[in-house]
């Protein structure tokens, strides 16, 4: 497995190694001891699965301290565009976002610490996501950042126009708006 350190610090891009055959694929998704000795320290406490037709967007997700979560993000089947907004008072890169193509061809997984906002558009005409959490989820804690906020510019439309939102998401605040605690 290679580990790729991400321009927003904490956030890793992980490429498993997968070993194909006539049969098709297989691949370790999560080992304990192998992702501590790459220094990835951390318990997983919770999956969760999310089905998306193509054009939904879920997000910009975030729990809030000392709820917040740290996430490993996998797609079992279809493609997204992940997105990542950095939301730690005081880091150099607060406000700034990542995207990377997550998909079941590639076998990405990432790594999202705490103290990030997460989120995704499914790009496929289906997506189903996997995802491993280090807390439980608490919907007291549950905040959010409107996905399409201008000041963060994040190109949506570059990927898939997007066509599914939950009112919830739509109605989430911008970031200068939004409630966060890192």
């Amino acid at each position: 497995m290679q580990i790729e350190a991400q321009y927003l610090s904490g956030l890793l891009l992980l490429r498993p190694t997968v070993y194909y055959d006539s049969r098709g694929y297989f691949f370790e998704t999560y080992h304990r001891e192998r992702y501590k000795q790459k220094g990835l320290d951390i318990s997983f406490i919770q999956d969760n699965q999310s089905l998306s037709k193509k054009g939904t967007v879920r997000g910009l997700h975030y729990q809030l301290a000392p709820y917040a979560q740290a996430k490993l993000v996998r797609v079992v089947q279809g493609v997204i565009w992940d997105v990542v907004v950095d939301l730690r008072k005081g880091m150099h890169t607060f406000g700034k976002w990542q995207g990377f193509l997550l998909s079941s061809d590639n076998q990405h997984q990432l790594f999202v610490p705490k103290g990030f906002a997460h989120g995704f558009i499914a790009l496929s005409d289906q997506a189903i996501v996997a995802y491993k959490c280090d807390a439980y989820h608490y919907p007291e804690a549950e905040q959010g950042i409107y996905f399409q906020d201008p000041t963060l510019g994040i190109p949506w439309e570059d990927y898939a126009k997007p066509q599914v939102i939950s009112a919830k998401d739509a109605a989430w605040p911008l970031l200068q708006e939004a409630v966060y605690n890192f």
